[in-house]
């Protein structure tokens, strides 16, 4: 017979000490928890020693090579990333302990996603199932990507579980938008990169085309006012990408005039 595949469970970490413990938690039952801290200034550390040994502090390199890292650093093939601020449900658990009695087949597995905001889980929207690749076999799959969106590329036919992968993004509205300027800000210079650029189509077009999605093909109006509400954001994280990407394509090559030059606004 052969043996029984075991499963490793990664974390990255950087100032997570308030959610933390609920994430390792949801995973007590994997053979192995790995996590890797980009030097916190909180409790993080002190809180993932609680919950394993194999505690690790390094440098920020990005977010692609931190979670490679951390597989790296695991015992065992089959990997489950998590981020602290995502819980494993029952559900999910006991479909990957079902599935890991054997040597699973594909070499990645799929779980939807589903996040909780605004006082309820939403099922709706760009939002939802959110289809992730968490579970994986490091013999033939990793993490690529660059500055956003960073996800696991394997060697072969992924398949799908149905227990969902918990998410609590964002503690509230105000968080919710320190977030998306962050994130927007590297979308756009991402599409710069790849030679994108913007004009007032993509502003004109773009968010309102992403509110209806959100909104009427995808549901949101189902959720009522937080649905309206995540609808809304969405789209303005839409016009907010194509904003700063057209701001750093007409702006990236101008120099500010120097204190004192001509045009300068500035009087002494």
């Amino acid at each position: 017979m052969p043996p029984v595949p075991k499963l490793s469970v990664t974390i990255i970490t950087r100032d997570e000490a308030a959610n933390l413990a609920a994430a390792l938690d949801s995973v007590a039952w994997a053979d192995e928890i790995v996590v890797v801290d980009s030097e916190s200034t909180d409790a993080t550390v002190a809180i993932a020693r609680r919950y394993t040994s194999k505690v690790l502090v390094r440098p920020w390199p990005g977010y692609v090579a931190q979670k490679n890292r951390a597989a790296e650093a695991a015992t065992h093939d089959w990997i489950l990333s998590l981020d602290a601020d995502e819980r494993v449900s029952p559900e999910l658990a006991a479909e990957i302990q079902s599935l890991m009695r054997d040597e699973p087949p594909a070499p990645g597995y799929r779980v939807p996603r589903v996040t909780f905001h605004l006082g309820r889980w939403i099922r709706s929207t760009d939002w939802y199932p959110d289809y992730q690749l968490r579970l994986y076999d490091r013999r033939r799959a990793r993490w690529t990507g660059r500055l956003v969106h960073e996800s696991v590329k394997a060697d072969g036919p992924v398949a799908d579980l149905s227990g969902e992968l918990q998410h609590y993004a964002y503690r509230d509205l105000s968080h919710h938008l320190q977030t998306m300027d962050r994130y927007t800000t590297l979308a756009a210079r991402q599409m710069r990169d790849d030679g994108r650029t913007a004009g007032w189509l993509d502003l004109a077009v773009h968010p309102p085309a992403a509110f209806l999605r959100n909104y009427v093909l995808r549901g949101g109006f189902r959720d009522g006012l937080p649905g309206l509400v995540i609808s809304t954001l969405n789209a303005t994280y839409v016009a907010l990408k194509f904003a700063k990407l057209w701001e750093l394509c007409s702006h990236s090559t101008s120099t500010p005039p120097a204190p004192g030059a001509a045009g300068s606004s500035k009087s002494f």
